[in-house]
């Protein structure tokens, strides 16, 4: 028989707009054992938040963990609560889908740091009744996968079927593979990288000190005083959202072409299309992200080093028992393929199980969150052959 999740009971976390508590799962961490950050801080008794959709199997083989990246959240798969608009991976998770939810116990959780419900920046500090600010401690991904991990215990799960993700959710595979080998069985990295280059660092901290630039950032004390950084924040996403497509793509979609009006207007209003589009960007995401809760996520993305973090090359994945499938996209210059190849080359080095695609894409970074049929046939053929070698080696042991 099948496990079917309950609602946590007690009060949940507010939604960033303040219309109402956050819908989903909550779950309270650490209450037994803290939660001990690589910058030495410990968390207790700490809030999570996150999304499960199917139902877990009688022995709990079928789960798969969903990481997500820098501006999504948990709700992979429903309409969000502060938006209203379809989840960011609906397309692939879902009955008959890549992720198929007839088959599959899909999880995904805010991460550690988020502003959907798990603790962060913006959550409220029981030390002083006032929201964190920046006095949350600093995080990495590597605290980010321990808090999940530490998750997956609460549900009774020994051994995930797979954990998937796509750039900072790919940084979260990789993680959870070479921390926790024996506790999953296929990892799924997509257009990610071993490591943080200097110019990701250096993109991020144009959008850190745009958000810290604008006079409502306070500080960091912005919540308490009933402020938010909005400017900042926006000017921080248009930036970023740059570097999510590509030139061509950019160009096949507004070229120089003008936004409602035939001549130039002489000024710095929106005359093209491209910074109309830009500015739209920035100012949706603001109802639903957190500014502190951006400086904290890119921070821990700057960190990641995971060669560094494990040991060394001669340490990291040496015999993983993992099975991989690494993909990357043509169009990306963020994560462009050279650095997944990376994985792929560390992985080989330790003779490693791995499958690597190079997806033909003009998308740019942000093709794993959209319609690519070639990269959802290349994980629907690994997922399910490994599904069924997964079965077919339990059924052989009885």
């Amino acid at each position: 028989m099948g496990v079917t999740e309950r609602k946590s009971t007690g009060q949940a976390p507010t939604s960033l707009d303040g219309t109402g508590p956050i819908p989903g799962y909550h779950v309270r961490l650490g209450c037994d054992s803290p939660l001990r950050l690589d910058c030495g801080v410990e968390l207790f008794d700490f809030p999570t938040a996150y999304q499960t959709y199917g139902r877990l199997n009688a022995d709990k083989s079928n789960a798969v963990l969903v990481c997500h990246a820098l501006t999504g959240d948990q709700f992979v798969a429903d309409a969000h609560p502060v938006t209203g608009k379809p989840g960011w991976w609906e397309m692939m998770v879902g009955a008959g889908k890549v992720l198929d939810t007839d088959r599959f116990y899909v999880i995904c959780a805010n991460i550690l740091g988020g502003c959907m419900g798990t603790i962060g920046p913006r959550e409220v500090n029981p030390a002083t009744g006032k929201a964190w600010g920046l006095s949350f401690p600093v995080i990495t991904i590597a605290d980010m996968v321990r808090a999940q991990a530490m998750l997956i215990d609460h549900l009774g799960i020994d051994r995930l079927f797979a954990v998937v993700g796509g750039s900072l959710g790919g940084m979260q595979v990789l993680e959870w593979a070479a921390s926790y080998p024996q506790r999953l069985y296929t990892a799924i990295p997509i257009a990610t990288a071993l490591l943080h280059t200097a110019q990701n660092i250096a993109f991020h901290e144009v959008g850190r000190q745009a958000i810290m630039a604008d006079p409502d950032w306070c500080g960091g004390d912005y919540l308490d005083q009933g402020k938010r950084p909005l400017r900042g924040l926006a000017v921080a996403r248009m930036a970023a959202h740059i570097t999510y497509l590509s030139e061509s793509a950019l160009h096949q979609k507004f070229g120089r072409k003008l936004q409602d009006r035939k001549a130039f207007t002489y000024g710095f209003d929106a005359d093209f299309q491209v910074e109309s589009y830009l500015r739209y960007q920035g100012s949706i995401f603001v109802d639903r992200f957190d500014a502190n809760s951006y400086l904290y996520i890119t921070r821990a993305m700057d960190y990641f080093d995971l060669v560094e973090s494990h040991g060394g090359p001669t340490k990291l994945f040496r015999n993983t028992p993992v099975r991989f499938c690494i993909v990357s996209f043509t169009g990306d210059w963020l994560y462009p393929t050279p650095e997944n190849q990376k994985i792929v080359h560390a992985l080989n080095a330790v003779a490693a199980n791995v499958s690597f695609a190079e997806v033909v894409s003009d998308k740019g970074h942000d093709a794993f969150l959209l319609d690519e049929p070639d990269f959802h046939r290349v994980l629907t053929g690994f997922i399910s052959g490994a599904w069924e070698r997964r079965q077919g080696h339990a059924a052989a042991q009885g």
